[in-house]
């Protein structure tokens, strides 16, 4: 119901404009692909310390009667976070400063451009960042035996999913914000979904009561469902998570449109 309602209100060639008007800001200046790099960097060098250095003290690990590599597990992960790191870099920070300071969405809503367009505008060129992360971090997996190149162009859509959904959600949290020290809150919990999602360990090594909420946390199903893909051996599970992710991602966009309108004008 939701994404009918949603999709019923789009305009391609506005919900274009959107994106186009972002495309205009990046090549306006240097500074705007050393960001872009930066967030790459990032899960690169915890994959090479951690993935590979931790590893090589680890060794092998058993997942689900398999024993892995202990870089071939952490790498799946590494490139979960990059893309939801990519996404909410976009629709956080930047949508709330475009939204409360620079007044750049009361300008946009000056045109035929509805909420819900400046919302999935938005959100598509997060992914389009997104995927820039991801896309780099896929080939060097393959560079490092870590995945092989058909499950690696399998995986690369699902990180899209990824970025949609963490877009989403990051931008109905922005809505909410009421200063910059709001942030703090959300870097926290982004912090914690990065250390406890399965990312380093498998959640079954948590306590029980750890695990349900482990489970029932975004990042955990996006790391699931992209070391499935990467490893080779998705299944019905990978469904769930799947169908996690495309809720949240509706659930979001639903939500910050609803917030831009309220907030903004109508």
């Amino acid at each position: 119901m939701v994404t009918t309602i949603i999709a019923a209100r789009l305009s391609p060639s506005r919900v274009g404009a959107v994106i186009n008007r972002n495309v205009g800001v990046m090549r306006s200046g240097p500074h705007y692909w050393l960001i872009l790099l930066s967030g790459f960097c990032e899960p690169l060098l915890y994959l090479l310390s951690i993935g590979v250095g931790v590893g090589a003290l680890v060794g092998g690990l058993s997942v689900d009667g398999r024993t892995l590599p202990y870089a071939a597990f952490v790498a799946p992960a590494m490139l979960a976070v990059s893309a939801m790191n990519g996404a909410l870099a976009e629709t956080t920070i930047n949508f709330f400063f475009k939204m409360k300071y620079q007044k750049t969405f009361e300008a946009v809503l000056a045109t035929p451009v509805s909420p819900i367009e400046i919302a999935v505008g938005e959100l598509g060129w997060a992914m389009i960042r997104g995927s820039v992360y991801t896309g780099a971090f896929l080939v060097l997996m393959v560079a490092f035996g870590l995945t092989s190149p058909l499950w690696a162009l399998a995986a690369f859509p699902v990180t899209m999913l990824v970025g949609l959904a963490f877009g989403a959600a990051g931008m109905a949290v922005s809505t909410l914000m009421r200063g910059w020290q709001d942030f703090d809150v959300m870097n926290v919990t982004q912090f914690a979904l990065f250390l406890f999602s399965g990312t380093f360990a498998p959640v079954q090594d948590y306590p029980a009561a750890v695990q349900v909420v482990i489970q029932a946390t975004p990042l955990y199903h996006a790391v699931e469902l992209v070391r499935d893909l990467c490893l080779g051996v998705p299944g019905w599970g990978s469904l769930g998570h799947a169908a996690y992710l495309l809720a949240l991602t509706a659930a979001g966009l639903a939500f910050a449109a609803a917030r831009l309108r309220s907030k903004l004008l109508v």
